[in-house]
Order: C-alpha cells, then sequence, then structure tokens
C-alpha cells in the first residue's frame, strides 16, 4: 500500500521540514521587536515549531482515514507512540531551528543552504523508499542520518501500530544532541541579536 506508506513518512516530515526551512527568517522577520522589547527570542522558535507540529497533528485523522480504506485500524499503541515521537519530533526540530534562525542573523545566506540541506535530507531518508530497500551491509549507515530513526518510527507506528524502542531511544539521543546544540549556539550569540538584526 504505497500511498499510505508515503503519507505516513511525508506527513511528520513536512512538519520537521516545515519548521527548519522558515527557521532562517524567524529572527529577521521579528527585527522590530528583538530591537524594542526585552522577551526570550527562543519564544519565536518554539512557537513556530509548536504550530507546525499543531499542523501535523491535524493531519492524523488524514492518516487514520486512508487506514481505513486499505482495510487496516490504529492500535492502542498510538495513544503511547505518538505523543512519544511528537516530543521527540519537538525535541529535535526546535533545536535545530533555533540554531539556524541564530547563525542567519550573522550569515544571512543561511536560507539557501538550509533549503539545499532539506531537500538533500529528504533523499538521504527513507521517507519515498523503504528501509528494507537498501542493501543490508548499507542499512546500518542510514541511521548516521539523525532524522532517519525518527521517520522510521513514525512509519512503524502508522502502519503496523508497533514502536521500535531501540529506534525511540536512538531518536531521542539525536533530539537530545539537536536540543543542545541549538541551546548553545542561541546562548553564544542571542546577547548580540539586537545589534546585527
Amino acid at each position: 500500500n504505497y500511498p499510505l506508506f508515503l503519507i505516513a513518512g511525508l506527513f511528520p516530515w513536512h512538519w520537521l521540514a516545515n519548521s527548519i526551512g522558515a527557521a532562517p527568517n524567524i529572527f529577521l522577520a521579528n527585527a522590530t521587536l528583538l530591537k524594542k522589547v526585552r522577551f526570550p527570542r527562543n519564544v519565536l522558535v518554539a512557537s513556530t515549531v509548536l504550530n507546525d507540529g499543531i499542523h501535523f497533528l491535524f493531519s492524523i485523522p488524514v492518516i487514520l482515514g486512508f487506514l481505513l480504506v486499505f482495510q487496516s485500524a490504529p492500535t492502542w499503541s498510538w495513544l503511547v507512540g505518538i505523543p512519544l515521537l511528537a516530543l521527540a519530533q519537538f525535541m529535535m526540530a526546535y533545536g535545530l531551528a533555533l540554531a539556524i534562525a541564530s547563525v542567519n542573523l550573522f550569515f544571512r545566506d543561511l536560507d539557501r543552504l538550509t533549503a539545499i540541506a532539506v531537500t538533500f535530507l529528504f533523499f538521504l531518508t527513507p521517507i519515498a523508499y523503504s528501509s528494507a530497500m537498501i542493501p543490508a551491509p548499507y542499512q546500518a549507515m542510514i541511521y548516521l542520518n539523525p532524522i532517519a530513526p525518527l521517520m522510521v518510527s513514525w512509519q512503524q507506528l502508522f502502519l503496523s501500530g508497533s514502536l521500535s524502542w531501540p529506534l525511540l531511544f536512538l531518536s531521542y539521543g539525536y533530539a537530545v544532541a539537536c536540543l543542545g546544540l541549538g541551546s548553545l549556539v542561541y546562548l553564544k550569540l542571542s546577547s548580540r541579536f539586537a545589534e546585527v538584526v
């Protein structure tokens, strides 16, 4: 059921891709706020990622509809799996978006590089193709891509109602690393935002 397989990976991917794609312009689009109002600037990034996350959650009934068309049904594991995976994805998207938004104030061409990187990551991540299609000797290498375990976990949850705990732990490992990186970059650069915006 390729259409079902495709949307099971595409919908969570769009959340991540939209948040990262919007990241370079988050602070630039709110330049007047950054100059005149003192507030935690990372709230702007968090609200963008949360907004994309809410759009994703509203797309889950569409996935459910496709499941019913293909004579399948959700399982009780969705009640545990969706919050766990959504939290990991929020942490990853927020961390990456925070780092990109912060650095882009100092290097204004980062938006073009970000768009290229997102496209490149899409083809490196098993979304339009199954990870089973990758030759066995190279299958482990796909999980060097930090987004891959998360997307594969979403696909497994939606398609078979299963949750792979090793993939979940790996997803959280990457998510914590992205969150740490984004927070570190933000803390290093945020004091100079008003000067360069």
